[in-house]
C-alpha cells in the first residue's frame, strides 16, 4: 500500500543492477547487487532485453517495470542502466547514472561508442566499482572518481596486472584476507569478491581486457 511505502526505511543500497547494452540490446556490462534479484543468467537477461525494448526508441530517461525504477541514457550504440527498487528515489540513480557516463566520457575522451568502451574495459570496471559498491553509492563526482581509480586521459590505459591488484585490496577490504604476493588473475579476481553480488561480463570483454 502506498501508506507502506512511505513508513518503509530508508536504505543505503539504493542501486539493485547498473548494465551497458549495444544499440542492439546486446549486453556488454552488468553488475546484479542484490542476491534476490534475477539470480540467473537467463533471468538477467529476460530483464534486460524486456527494459531495452521498452526504452529503446523512447525519449524518457525514466522507466518503470517489473517493480523497478529504471534510468537510463543512450549514446551513439550505447545505452546505459541504473536500477533501483520501487520506491528508490529518481534523483539519487539519476545522480549515479550521471556520474557513470561522465567519468566513462572523461576515460573514452569523449568518444562513448561501442568499439571504445570495449578497448578501455578495464578502467570501465574500475570506474564502476568506485561509484557503487554492493549496491551503495560511494561517489557521485566523475572528478573525484577518477582520481579514485588513478586515470587520467593522458595517461596509459590500466594494465590487467593493475586491475587486479586493485579488485585483490578491496577483496581484502571486505573479507579481511591479507594479501598475499600471489596476484590473481582477472578472471579469479572477478569471480571471488563480494559472493553476493552478481558480477557478470561477457567472454568479449574479457578478451578484451586481456588483450590490452
Amino acid at each position: 500500500c502506498p501508506l507502506c511505502v512511505l513508513l518503509q526505511e530508508p536504505s543505503l543500497y539504493t542501486v539493485k543492477a547498473v548494465f551497458i547494452l549495444d544499440n542492439d540490446g546486446n549486453r556488454l556490462l552488468s553488475k546484479y547487487y542484490d542476491p534476490e534479484l534475477y539470480p540467473s543468467m537467463k533471468e538477467q537477461k529476460t530483464f534486460e532485453s524486456n527494459i531495452f525494448n521498452k526504452t529503446h526508441k523512447a525519449d524518457n530517461e525514466i522507466a518503470f517495470l517489473e517493480g523497478m525504477t529504471i534510468v537510463y541514457k543512450s549514446s551513439i550504440d550505447l545505452f546505459f542502466y541504473v536500477a533501483g527498487s520501487a520506491q528508490e528515489n529518481e534523483l539519487m540513480l539519476m545522480s549515479v547514472l550521471n556520474c557513470l557516463f561522465e567519468s566513462l566520457s572523461q576515460i573514452l575522451r569523449k568518444n562513448v561508442e561501442r568499439r571504445c568502451l570495449l578497448d578501455n574495459m578495464e578502467g570501465v570496471l574500475l570506474v564502476v566499482d568506485e561509484i557503487i559498491d554492493g549496491g551503495v553509492i560511494l561517489e557521485s563526482d566523475p572528478q573525484q572518481v577518477l582520481q579514485k581509480v588513478n586515470y587520467r586521459a593522458d595517461d596509459n590505459p590500466l594494465s590487467e596486472h593493475s586491475v587486479a591488484q586493485h579488485i585483490t585490496e578491496k577483496l581484502a577490504l571486505t573479507t579481511n584476507v591479507s594479501l598475499t604476493s600471489h596476484q590473481p588473475s582477472l578472471h579469479t579476481a572477478r569471480c571471488s569478491v563480494l559472493p553476493n553480488t552478481y558480477d557478470t561480463i561477457t567472454t568479449e570483454l574479457l578478451h578484451s581486457v586481456r588483450s590490452v
